[in-house]
């Protein structure tokens, strides 16, 4: 409870990183009626919008001054649907419900959820949901043979589609290759309903990719985003990231990991497990779906969201099984860092957004808005700054459109670029923000108005 309840203080932040762009594409939709298309700055993004789908009508509902929160509220509501769903599945499997609750605690330690991904308002923990939903489904419904289950599965793994790509269906293949393997469940995966309801999994991708324009792209933009992924032109770099990848992901996701390889090292894990088969399961689903993205040459944690859960559940199960010692030391080291969390939800954090990055773009936000009141306002500066800039804006601005990029030949209005000129404007003023420097410019009647010197706040 206390670990959920956490998450509250972090609904009230300043923008960070590039939440910006889920304001901005959020207010766009619902400006332009494209409800296909995710676009920033007019500009489609080739990405699919179900995040946008979910945050219109509770925006428009209680408010789009609140965009920021409602979207913040869909991340949390993921990272608790992760470990519920997470509950559930070990509670199927295991047969134990204090086993599950501990799992699902463990899930929600791990501290790049806890800490920041859990709250932060991307796609990623709305994508691990559907596709961690989807696999906990695939997998009690092999175990109870039960049709409705799989049929979940497919509805869930096409929803994670349209939150963000389709290496989806690839985390979702690779858990359905690892059950098939068993046979307890091959029975009941080739029978004819089974794979009848496996095949309709290509209905979905089939539907949305037929409904949008063919112009779009959308399906190449993603096939050329994984692609670039799997890039690399620097052989000793890409060593170097062999090496360093398990240990860095470790750091990131502790304490469970951690935890658990600490009482194997030291022998702890004295228990036999009762359920060899779903602990091995859980070991390759894991180990299989990590291993592309440790050999790529590129690659964040972030990608690996979806299968926190599996992960959580490897180590709950060890450390579950070093006995009563073991499960009282991780409770204090879960419970450490849930204090930490509220320690760095209520002042930590607010202490940085007020002395470095976040208060300081809002006030910048505003002075911009006054500065260019009654004139168009361009931008052409996709950076994370600028999106929290100009989302803020956006807001302030509302309901009046939000800012797009500039036409080819526009000759009256303001230019936020991130370039230190834009041949045929006038340069209004070098805007530094955190020691990132943002550019006003002017053309034709806005160039004659008197545009005061900005007065931001002093931030270090």
């Amino acid at each position: 409870m206390l670990a959920a309840l956490s998450f509250l203080p972090t609904l009230g932040f300043y923008m960070v990183g590039e939440e910006g762009s889920y304001t901005i594409s959020s207010l766009e939709m619902w400006h332009s009626r494209d409800w296909l298309g995710q676009t920033i700055y007019g500009q489609h993004l080739q990405r699919p919008p179900l995040i946008n789908w979910l945050t219109v009508p509770i925006a428009t509902l209680i408010g789009w001054s609140h965009v920021l929160l409602v979207i913040r509220l869909i991340t949390v509501a993921a990272t608790l649907g992760m470990a519920v769903w997470l509950y559930w599945l070990a509670r199927k499997l295991f047969g134990d419900k204090s086993f599950a609750l501990f799992a699902a605690l463990c899930c929600l330690s791990l501290a790049d959820l806890l800490l920041y991904r859990g709250w932060l308002s991307y796609t990623d923990p709305l994508f691990g949901f559907f596709i961690f939903g989807a696999i906990a489904s695939l997998w009690v419904g092999c175990e109870e043979k039960h049709k409705g289950w799989l049929g979940l599965s497919i509805l869930l793994i096409g929803c994670a589609l349209l939150t963000k790509v389709f290496t989806a269906y690839i985390f979702y293949g690779t858990a359905l290759l690892v059950l098939f393997w068993q046979p307890v469940y091959r029975r009941f995966l080739i029978s004819p309903a089974a794979l009848l309801i496996l095949s309709s999994a290509l209905i979905v991708p089939f539907i949305w990719f037929a409904s949008l324009p063919q112009s779009s792209g959308q399906s190449g933009a993603m096939a050329g985003e994984i692609a670039g992924k799997l890039s690399e032109s620097d052989g000793v770099a890409y060593l170097q990231r062999l090496f360093v990848y398990p240990l860095d992901k470790l750091i990131w996701l502790f304490p469970a990991p951690l935890l658990a390889l600490y009482l194997l090292l030291r022998k702890r894990v004295c228990q036999t497990e009762s359920h060899q088969q779903h602990f091995k399961a859980a070991l390759f689903i894991a180990g299989l779906s990590i291993l592309p993205y440790w050999l790529a040459p590129q690659g964040g944690i972030r990608y690996l969201v979806p299968v926190y859960p599996l992960i959580a559940l490897i180590c709950a199960r060890l450390i579950w099984r070093s006995g009563d010692a073991g499960q009282q030391l991780a409770l204090r080291w879960f419970t450490g860092l849930i204090a930490f969390k509220f320690v760095f939800a209520l002042f930590l954090f607010p202490y940085y957004q007020s002395h470095y990055r976040g208060e300081n773009y809002v006030a910048t936000a505003h002075e911009i808005g006054n500065k260019t009141r009654g004139y168009p306002l361009y931008v052409s500066d996709y950076r994370s700054i600028s999106l929290n800039i100009v989302g803020q804006i956006d807001l302030d601005r509302w309901p009046l459109t939000p800012l797009y990029y500039p036409p080819a030949n526009w000759n009256n209005g303001f230019l936020l670029s991130m370039e230190s000129s834009d041949t045929g404007s006038q340069l209004v003023e070098k805007i530094v923000v955190a020691k990132d420097a943002i550019y006003l410019f002017c053309r034709g009647a806005a160039c004659g108005q008197t545009v005061p010197t900005m007065t931001l706040p002093t931030l270090k």
